[in-house]
């Protein structure tokens, strides 16, 4: 079965008989009640409402039963107008009734209107027809009513209300499911036994035109079972055809509607039908199936759901034999029930097409994944401001630099919008441009001020930007109007780094300061925005002070020799946000610095001459004798001689080499000359060219990146 169709919802309903024999009272579970002008003897049990449905009680009784139910303590009996009732004008007294009736001709217009008092009448005979005129005969059919009958009841304005609260809780939905279930829980029990939902598969969205053919698929099914200890679901009743006894079983899921066929025409027409038109009685089974077959004359009402440009599906109303069918003003509740179901559908498609864009928006302006640069460990966590605005400016990053050196970058857009996360992107790739060229963390803060006034004149934004060498254990921060990040030490002990608050991006003509820091083995460096220690109920500092405890807190917990892990305590900084203080998103990222041991740092400067390559060669191995990585020499002395061989072919000052042990063995080679190498295939006749290919086959990866005053070619190799 296909996940989105949901098996029937029974809804609470219970029928107690009274003691005394007589015929148990129609009541809604809801809360509406069917009263009657003879007043009750015994005044019966009333179920007690539902939730909040208390409030918006469907007021159109289920018809069809008969009895006395009261109107509740302290109810006037039911006066009976001339207009509305003919007992008055022809002498005959009503069935019943006990109280005299006020004169027409002097109303009291203090006096709230009664709810409408009668047994419902059955639509199609001839001795239960309505009649409101004077002398017995009915206003509209001028047909008279046998002496003795019931009184035919007024339920105009029942109507009315009944599509009000009806609509209204159909209008409380957002999604789709809740549209779908508010339709099927307002129009069940008060408007019908059982109700089917088909929807198009897919759903339209907006104007776009679908392509191929039409296809229902059931949505959702929901009845009221016989007896409340039925747990079958809609149990046959004595008259009741025993294909309604398990709807969801015996109905098709899925239903093609053919082109020029019964169901086509019907939805094609959009209004509401009986199921005993001539339309409806081809239509309905190609839409439910041959197994299921509805209850005979107007007890079933197909209503196709339209909505803004076309048909999106069709719901399917029921009632139980034993209850009174449906009558001809029941078409128009149907269709303004399945009007207002269809344009709510149509907006909860549109909302969650534009909710998908945005979360599409948002996971693209953000990294999928962050780099696993040589000696730091990184850890990410993005929270949208609410789930109605899950698109904002917020952003970080991290960008792996030559010499593994890695840039960390926070920032925030103002706002939380569409716009806000355009600008993001735009700042984050103009951020990851500057960084590629090894600027210093204040140019690139300039440059983004540039940018962003490009952008335009109230495109503002606060940045952090830093710079973290694992070889020198150092950090250099640079800082445009975003709060001060937090060092968390190996001991325990959190700090707040002192860094030049600076100017926010986008504010022009300001210089930017950096710092430089120390950044021991084994401490976290924690980067946020503002939207994690600012809120309504605290200032920023009292956050910051908040954060810095609570990571000092949560350090404790690992002992001194053990740095938390940086998932856990990344969950630990979220969870000190309480009810309330979620008014922004927020943006984190934490780094924890292993750095890079000295005794794993060979580093040489070769003078640029012939000599250098065979010099590089002997260099380098002794540097993997030293190591233990002998068994590696001979592809890095390799790699190392083409390499150093091309820098120095192209420069005449000195040329620096570098071998890093870490997970793997890399090798950096730095010279003054900017342009960068190209791999090229060499011809046969070619005395050059061969050595990036060798690189290229030879290496697990290269590459080449351009620095502030030259370049930098790197290489690395799995360690045997």
């Amino acid at each position: 079965m296909d996940s989105t169709r949901v098996t029937e919802h029974p809804t609470s309903h219970e029928r107690r008989r009274p003691s005394d024999g007589r015929p148990p009272a129609p009541a809604d579970p809801r809360g509406a009640l069917l009263r009657s002008p003879q007043p009750p003897r015994t005044p019966p049990a009333v179920s007690p409402p539902d939730r909040e449905d208390a409030q918006e009680a469907a007021v159109l009784p289920p018809p069809g039963r008969t009895g006395d139910a009261p109107a509740g303590p302290g109810a006037p009996p039911c006066p009976q107008a001339a207009a509305s009732g003919p007992s008055a004008a022809s002498g005959a007294p009503a069935s019943g009734a006990e109280h005299s009736q006020p004169s027409a001709a002097e109303p009291d217009p203090h006096r709230p209107r009664p709810a409408p008092e009668s047994t419902p009448t059955m639509p199609g005979t001839e001795e239960n027809r309505p009649s409101g005129a004077p002398g017995g005969q009915d206003r509209r059919t001028g047909q008279g009513r046998p002496p003795g009958g019931p009184m035919p009841m007024r339920r105009d304005g029942d109507r009315l209300r009944f599509v009000g609260a009806a609509t209204r809780r159909i209008a409380r939905g957002i999604d789709l499911d809740e549209i779908v279930m508010g339709l099927c829980r307002a129009t069940v029990p008060t408007f019908s036994d059982a109700i089917l939902v088909y929807l198009r598969d897919p759903l339209p969205v907006g104007d776009e035109r679908p392509t191929g053919p039409v296809v229902l698929r059931l949505r959702r099914t929901d009845r009221i079972p016989e007896e409340r200890d039925t747990e079958g679901g809609f149990a046959p009743a004595p008259q009741e055809p025993a294909e309604l006894a398990d709807l969801s079983a015996l109905t098709a899921e899925r239903c093609e509607v053919r082109p020029g066929g019964a169901l086509a025409e019907v939805l094609r027409g959009v209004r509401p039908v009986f199921a005993d038109a001539a339309a409806a009685r081809a239509a309905l089974p190609e839409l439910l199936g041959e197994e299921l077959s509805v209850p005979g004359g107007q007890r079933a009402i197909l209503a196709p759901l339209r909505g803004r440009r076309r048909v999106i599906g069709a719901a399917l109303f029921l009632r139980r034999p034993e209850r009174l069918a449906f009558e001809a003003d029941d078409l128009l509740v149907a269709a303004q029930l399945a009007t207002h179901s269809a344009l709510g559908i149509d907006k909860a498609v549109l909302y969650g097409r534009e909710a998908y864009i945005a979360d599409e928006l948002q996971r693209t302006m953000l990294p999928e994944t962050l780099p696993r640069p040589t000696g730091v460990r990184l850890a990410s966590r993005y929270l949208p401001a609410a789930e109605t605005a899950r698109v904002g400016g917020d952003w970080y990053d991290a960008i792996p630099l030559p010499g593994s050196r890695v840039a960390l970058v926070v920032g925030d857009v103002m706002g939380h919008s569409m716009t806000s996360a355009a600008i993001m992107g735009q700042l984050r790739t103009t951020a990851q441009t500057l960084a590629g060229l090894d600027l210093p963390p204040q140019e690139v803060l300039h440059h983004l001020d540039e940018q962003a006034q490009r952008l335009g004149h109230d495109r503002m934004a606060t940045c952090l930007y830093a710079v973290y060498d694992p070889v020198a254990h150092r950090i250099t921060i640079a800082n445009a109007g975003h709060p001060p990040p937090v060092l968390l030490h190996l001991g325990g002990r959190a700090e707040v780094l002192r860094v030049p608050p600076g100017a926010p991006i986008g504010v022009g003509g300001v210089d930017f300061e950096a710092v430089e820091l120390d950044a021991p083995a084994g401490a976290t460096l924690l980067l946020y925005t503002d939207g994690l220690v600012e809120s309504r109920m605290r200032d920023v500092w009292t956050g910051i002070e908040q954060l810095r405890e609570r990571l000092a807190a949560t350090a404790q917990l690992t002992g001194p020799d053990h740095a938390p892990p940086l998932e856990a305590l990344c969950d630990e900084v979220l969870d000190m946000l309480g009810p309330g203080d979620r008014d922004d998103d927020i943006a984190l990222l934490a780094a924890r610095f292993d750095g890079i041991a000295p005794s794993d740092v060979a580093y040489w400067v070769l003078e640029s001459e012939d000599a250098a390559p065979g010099r590089a060669r002997r260099l380098a191995r002794r540097a993997l004798s030293r190591w233990g990585l002998e068994d590696m020499s001979d592809s890095v002395e390799l790699l190392v001689s083409e390499v150093v061989t091309n820098a120095v072919r192209y420069t005449t000052n000195p040329v620096s080499l570098r071998l890093l042990r870490t997970d793997v063995l890399r090798c950096e080679v730095g010279d003054d000359v900017p342009q960068l190498p190209r791999l090229r295939q060499a011809r046969a006749t070619d005395e050059g060219g061969r050595g990036l290919y060798l690189v290229n086959k030879l290496a697990r990866r290269w590459g080449a990146t351009r620095l502030s005053m030259g370049k930098v070619v790197w290489f690395e190799l799995n360690r045997g």
